[in-house]
């Protein structure tokens, strides 16, 4: 995770037997990094007006003040949260929903 944002309200689930395969096999993903990335809107600009930006530059994205952001996993979006104030000087990110993958038959 970057030092730019810290994900909050985050716990590891603890494995439960549920059969079949032991909880202890789960374990081992518990360690895996993964990229989270908290995005909190979007813009499209042609790279002319992309030059031209400087110091103090305004992007307008595609959101407004008050909606969710999107949460992605390694580039998957996740969940929908907002962004908290963790310390003094850092941001985080609580998640509001959980977004349920769509699955292809």
């Amino acid at each position: 995770m970057s030092d730019e944002m810290a994900l909050t309200e985050l716990e590891t689930p603890q494995p439960t037997d549920q059969g079949g395969r032991g909880a202890r096999d789960l374990e081992a993903m518990y360690e895996i990094p993964v990229t989270v990335s908290a995005v909190l809107g979007k813009a499209t600009i042609q790279v002319n007006q992309l030059l031209r930006l400087g110091r103090g530059a305004v992007v307008e994205l595609d959101r407004k003040l008050g909606e969710p952001i999107d949460i992605f996993v390694n580039n998957r979006l996740v969940a929908r949260g907002e962004v908290v104030m963790v310390d003094d000087n850092r941001l985080g990110v609580t998640m509001t929903e959980i977004v349920k993958a769509e699955r292809s038959s």
